[in-house]
């Protein structure tokens, strides 16, 4: 299994973090993130490392219990129904456009929107 290192200034300080290399790119976003909100919470005037580091894990942590909280009730859409929605309202498009352009004139709607594959 080969490894990657990570390295991300936090408040001016940095922190070199080592792991599976297919899991670089994900730990990179969450360092960055983490810095983002500890950056954040420094600027309301908290002081001390440990306690911008207590208030910003509780922010995230908000964030994901909101957001988790939100596909519980539905309010959130899984990738598949969301290709599905785009799918069907290009086709509606497509057909509409059709049914109005003039005779010479190509629509190609898939240059324009691509859903995920």
């Amino acid at each position: 299994m080969s490894t990657t290192q990570i390295r991300v200034e936090i408040l001016g300080e940095t922190y070199e973090f080592v792991c599976p290399a297919k899991d670089g790119p994900k730990l990179q976003q969450c360092a960055v993130k983490v810095a983002q909100e500890m950056k954040k919470v420094s600027e309301r005037a908290i002081r001390g490392t440990d306690r911008i580091a207590i208030m910003a894990a509780l922010s995230i942590t908000s964030e994901l219990l909101q957001l988790q909280e939100s596909v519980r009730q539905g309010e959130v859409f899984p990738a598949e129904e969301i290709e599905r929605r785009m799918r069907k309202v290009n086709q509606e498009i497509g057909s509409t456009l059709e049914k109005h352009a003039a005779p010479n004139e190509d629509i190609l709607l898939e240059e324009f929107i691509e859903p995920a594959v």
